[in-house]
């Protein structure tokens, strides 16, 4: 038994321990190890690829058949939606002939009893955003203002004015006046005061005979405004005699027998220099107005009462009901443009041969344009005269306001103007001045804008021209665009007490 367990020992001892070979057959047993190792690590490597790129294949394969799948969903889709089109479209025909029908029946019996009225009732807007605009709006205290009916009653007086003014200049070697031109926020629909709107017209001025006008730009430039000088040239009628008998040439006769036999030219009445001045010509133009006055119709019902300016003239009628605040401003037009020169104030210390640029006519031709696409309900000047009262103590002009207002015209469809997007286009505006305030930049809307509907006619210069920056004081001065953020928050408050929900 001893002798069993000793050799199951000894063979064990064998297996698990063998003795050591020599080192030539060590040496060679290594490298076919090496060999062999080196073997199955390149089929290991050749297997991963394998894999590898077979994954990438069923991923391949998945993918394609995941978009086969999203496909015949989409076209299964497109025909269920086209089949409902077609049931809905077929369903409206179907109304619209009982409709007709009715109202065939309806008519019919109106016909036969006159006591019978037919009534349209429409159908009441359920819409929740339609809801919150109505509730905004009834929010607001509108004013009670019939600017439409101011305008007219100007536009009456001004055309009889006019007809005065050719006769009464017909001889005269003053500026010609030609037919008034209704400008500003009244005439474009809109006021931003409550009790005093303000009537403002323009009036075009051409020059008289023996005279011709030329606009010189200036280049020293105050602000963000153009100025021009309009020079006054006296030219040569001696060829136009046997036209007009009875003017002598400015140029040709002697001084003695011009002075003797006609009246002065416009450069010895309204004129510094060769240049035409405001306030020579604001002066002129009131005591015409003055003038003219008593032999209007108007005047037999209305009082007329002169107000104080420099630069244009202004006035107040009233005939103890109502009354109107009205402006005249006149300028020179630049060639066929809607771009005139004009009598307007310009920055402080402006001299009286500056005409500063004004873009009013086409500010007007484009609101003009923009009623004849809007829906009759409509609230882009409701938009625009409710954030003109919210400037009260705030230091933004109605301009500012104006101008952002203008260029959301010109971007959002007046379609989407309407009570339903009043909460949004108020939002709206006031994004556009916060984003304005902080970039310290408002581009002018008219000047550079390539995309103006094309019956606004500009000036070449100005129409390529870079756009002035309505907010260059903010830029040059940093307490200013400080206040202006600082204002911004105010108007923000006031504007969020009007847009916040009813409790």
């Amino acid at each position: 038994m001893d002798a069993v367990v000793f050799l199951f020992v000894l063979l064990k001892s064998l297996i698990l321990y063998p003795p050591p070979v020599g080192d030539g057959l060590d040496e060679e047993t290594h490298l076919r190890m090496e060999a062999r190792a080196m073997h199955l690590e390149w089929e290991r490597l050749r297997l991963e690829q394998e894999v590898e790129q077979l994954s990438q294949e069923k991923v391949q394969v998945l993918q394609l058949l995941a978009l086969a799948v999203l496909l015949v969903l989409l076209l299964v889709l497109w025909l269920i939606g086209w089949k409902s089109s077609l049931r809905r479209e077929e369903n409206e025909e179907e109304n619209d002939d009982a409709n007709g029908e009715e109202v065939g029946n309806v008519a019919a019996n109106a016909e036969n009893n006159n006591d019978v009225e037919i009534v349209v009732v429409e159908e009441e807007d359920n819409d929740f955003d339609d809801r919150a605009g109505r509730v905004i709006m009834e929010r607001i205290h509108w004013p009670a203002q019939d600017l439409r009916a101011g305008c007219e009653w100007t536009t009456d007086l001004l055309e009889n004015y006019t007809v005065y003014f050719g006769h009464v200049l017909s001889d005269s070697f003053y500026p010609v006046l030609k037919r008034a031109i209704g400008v500003g926020s009244a005439f474009e629909g809109w006021s931003p005061r409550e009790e005093d709107v303000v009537h403002r017209v323009l009036i075009p001025m051409t020059p008289p005979r023996g005279h011709s006008f030329h606009l010189e730009l200036d280049s020293a430039g105050l602000g963000h405004v153009r100025n021009f000088r309009v020079r006054v040239q006296l030219e040569c009628t001696c060829t136009r005699q046997q036209q007009d008998e009875n003017m002598l040439c400015f140029l040709h006769h002697p001084e003695e027998e011009l002075r003797r036999n006609q009246g002065p030219s416009l450069l010895d009445t309204l004129c510094t220099g060769s240049y035409l001045d405001v306030q020579k010509t604001a002066r002129w133009f009131r005591q015409l107005v003055k003038a003219i006055w008593p032999a209007l119709p108007q005047a037999h019902n209305w009082h007329l009462m002169l107000l104080p300016s420099t630069r244009s003239c202004q006035f107040k009628v009233s005939n103890g009901e109502a009354s109107f605040r009205i402006e005249m401003l006149f300028g020179v037009r630049r060639g066929d443009s809607d771009v005139f020169v004009s009598s307007q104030p310009g920055c402080a210390g402006t001299p009286s041969t500056l005409w500063p640029e004004t873009y009013d006519v086409a500010e007007k031709k484009f609101f003009k344009h923009i009623a004849r696409q809007a829906p009759f309900d409509s609230l882009h000047l409701r938009c625009l005269q409710l954030f003109c009262r919210l400037l009260l103590g705030i230091d933004f002009s109605t301009y500012t306001m104006k101008t952002i207002v203008m260029h959301l015209l010109n971007t959002i469809p007046a379609s989407q103007w309407r009570r339903r997007h009043f909460p949004r286009r108020l939002k709206d505006i006031s994004e556009r001045l916060l984003l304005s305030l902080e970039a310290k930049c408002l581009n002018h809307f008219i000047v550079g804008n390539q995309r103006l509907p094309q019956d606004i006619k500009l000036p070449p210069d100005v129409q390529m021209a870079e756009p002035p920056n309505l907010f260059y004081r903010l830029a040059m001065d940093p307490d200013a665009h400080s206040q202006g953020l600082s204002e911004y928050l105010d108007l923000q408050r006031r504007l969020s007490a009007i847009l916040k929900p009813d409790d």
